[in-house]
């Protein structure tokens, strides 16, 4: 069965507006969805969660709580970290992860929808 479009008529504006706005916002959409992309893993999904829920937390403790090696959190991390999402802070030995939620409202507001965070 094909899947080809019929219409009788074209909104020719209609169509020109949604070019323009996908045009004018490609950067945009280009950075955002690289970002929903880094969520698309299970693993940095329920790191961000408990970033959210428990704001900053070291690599041990997060392995623990989700029994993944440290290796492989440490990777995630860095992958969260180099596309904007996380920052970190040293406080003595210890290298803390959290939310960069200044410069990520709109991701941080997608996720409060989708999930019930406490306050």
């Amino acid at each position: 069965m094909s899947e080809e479009c019929y219409r009788e008529s074209s909104n020719i504006s209609e169509v020109e507006k949604a070019k323009s706005f996908i045009s004018d916002n490609h950067l945009e959409i280009e950075k955002e969805s690289e970002k929903l992309a880094l969520l698309s893993n299970s693993v940095r999904l329920k790191i961000i969660l408990l970033l959210k829920n428990f704001n900053k937390l070291c690599v041990c403790d997060i392995g623990e709580i989700l029994e993944v090696n440290q290796s492989a959190i440490s990777q995630h991390l860095r992958k969260l970290k180099d596309g904007g999402i996380l920052n970190k802070s040293r406080e003595g030995l210890t290298i803390y992860y959290f939310i960069d939620e200044v410069n990520n409202p709109d991701l941080i507001g997608l996720l409060e929808k989708i999930f019930l965070f406490k306050e």
